[in-house]
Order: C-alpha cells, then structure tokens, then sequence
C-alpha cells in the first residue's frame, strides 16, 4: 500500500507543475485537462472557460509521486496540516532548494543547523504548499 499525496491549486495547476520544474526538478509524468476528458463533464461541476485547466497530473519529486489538479476550479485553496518534506544531499543542495521554493513564498522556519540535521528549515511556496528541507543526519 502508499499514500500519495495530491493537491488542488484551483486554476494554477500548470504554474505551480512549471515552478516545481524549476525549484525541484521535477518530471511531469501525466497530465490531463478537463478538455481531454473520454466523457463530458457534468453539468455544473467546472466553471466556463475552465476547459483547458488540468483535471489530473502525476509528477515526481525524486522517487516520490505526487498527484495534483486545478480540482473544481471554485474552491480557495489551503494547504493546511501538512507539509512536503524532500532530502538534501548536502548543505548546499539545501540552500538552493530552500531559496528556490520560498521564491515568492514565505520562510516558516529559517535554514539553519539543528540537533537532527546540520541543515533543516521551513518554507511555504507561492502557492501555500509547506515545505521542510532536510539534509539527512549522517551515521
């Protein structure tokens, strides 16, 4: 079994897979809008002019799959609860994922030196998806 996590950006699904790009480096494995759909959507379940918005996507983030959509296209967002955690490979591999994702984002945690990690910090991108940054302790 695996739990996978899926977000809804609410109509910025393909910003935040082009920004996740950039940042992480990540591999669109799937993506599908609500136009490419075998079956019309019914009546009501997306806003006019939301065709073209993306009704599923898979990506990876290393070895890790991530869902996400643009969902109803009605809702506000808020990506509350949790957070993504992705491993550095080294102190300096932190500081670019960490500046990268909290371009237009918000620093929850500086980046810095802590009793479980020579570099750890938290940030929310500019889309409100929390992030910790790690470089794992070494034995």
């Amino acid at each position: 079994m695996q739990a996978q996590p899926y977000l809804f950006f609410d109509g910025r699904c393909e910003e935040a897979l082009e920004f996740y790009k950039k940042a992480l480096g990540i591999k669109v494995e799937m993506l599908m809008r609500f136009s490419d759909s075998p079956d019309p959507m019914p009546p009501g379940m997306i806003p006019p002019g939301a065709e073209k918005r993306v009704m599923h996507s898979a990506f990876r983030v290393g070895e890790t799959l991530v869902m996400a959509s643009d969902g109803n296209c009605g809702s506000k967002p808020k990506f509350e609860g949790f957070c993504l955690s992705v491993d550095a490979k080294d102190a300096a591999d932190a500081d670019r994922l960490f500046a990268a994702l909290g371009d237009g984002g918000k620093v929850q945690m500086p980046l810095g030196k802590t009793f479980f990690s020579p570099r750890f910090g938290m940030v929310a991108d500019k889309f409100g998806v929390g992030w910790m940054v790690i470089v794992p302790q070494t034995m």
